[in-house]
């Protein structure tokens, strides 16, 4: 049976991988941004069935920068799974101006 979650649909239910959780220690990555990313994203990109890429832009440092967080979810499966979370400064190469 398949639990994918509708697009429009705010993402609670979830579990970090391990994975995931290592690269946010390894990346510097909060919890609450990531949550804040899972329940309100920017942009959501369908990669393929089954995996999404929820993502937003946010300012960090001094003086600021603008970043991306981008927040892989496998939506196939239930609870959901946090696949990886990286921080990028390269926003324009990942950021859908069309959406």
């Amino acid at each position: 049976h398949n639990c994918s979650v509708p697009s429009d649909e705010i993402i609670s239910g979830y579990v970090l991988t391990p994975h995931a959780a290592w690269q946010m220690r390894r990346r510097g990555v909060e919890l609450e941004r990531v949550k804040e990313v899972l329940t309100a994203p920017q942009q959501r990109l369908d990669v393929r069935p089954g995996r999404v890429v929820l993502q937003s832009r946010y300012s960090l440092g001094k003086p600021p920068r603008q970043y991306l967080l981008r927040v892989i979810v496998d939506t196939d499966r239930f609870p959901l799974e946090v696949v990886t979370v990286y921080r990028t400064s390269r926003v324009s190469r990942y950021w859908r101006s069309d959406t």
